[in-house]
């Protein structure tokens, strides 16, 4: 081997690892700003997860400024937020079937559409920071009324609020809520029986 090949091999090894070390740095400080959260919803046999990551206000504006309006948004930050569900349910009276879906929002200032798409993506925008969503594989599109609350959250939070036949799985931050319900019943048995 001669000595500029092993002088390219050296630099090259050491621009790879180099690159290796700042997607680490970087990958820790973004989570260190919004960190990874997973919520969990479990009864009679159905699971809903979801895994995201929570951004915090920091004093900021957040829908219509931080948050565009009429934009795709990852609903949440870095990787794409994904929704799981272990069994076929109805999401506000339309059917999802089991599986795991990446969760979009188009947030708008009276309503929202909520997105469950097929694909996985590996990260939730892309480098001039539009959202990688494809909406071919979208599954479900749904639209929901955007709730104001006296609270002021500091920090995105996604949780599931059961009551009573259906379990909410709720969007909220700064004064604003989004409320999806999910039907607790196996949707599958409901659409079988209007066939």
């Amino acid at each position: 081997m001669s000595r500029n090949t092993k002088l390219f091999l050296k630099i090259g090894g050491a621009i790879v690892f180099l690159s290796l070390v700042m997607v680490l740095i970087l990958r820790y400080t973004t989570k260190a700003h919004s960190p990874e959260d997973t919520v969990t919803y479990r009864e009679n046999g159905l699971k809903l997860e979801v895994f995201y990551n929570r951004p915090y206000k920091k004093e900021r504006e957040i829908f219509g400024n931080l948050v565009p309006y009429n934009k795709v948004w990852r609903t949440g930050a870095n990787e794409a937020t994904t929704f799981e569900t272990n069994k076929d349910i109805l999401v506000d009276g339309s059917l999802l079937k089991a599986g795991k879906y990446t969760l979009w929002t188009i947030p708008m200032e009276e309503s929202w559409k909520v997105i469950f798409n097929d694909k996985m993506y590996p990260w939730g925008i892309n480098l001039d920071e539009e959202a990688y969503r494809d909406p071919k594989f979208d599954a479900l599109v749904l639209e929901r009324p955007v709730e104001e609350t006296d609270l002021n959250l500091e920090q995105f939070t996604i949780l599931f609020d059961d009551s009573g036949d259906f379990v909410n799985m709720v969007l909220t931050w700064d004064n604003t809520r989004i409320s999806i319900p999910i039907k607790k019943e196996e949707a599958l048995t409901s659409t079988s029986s209007a066939k």
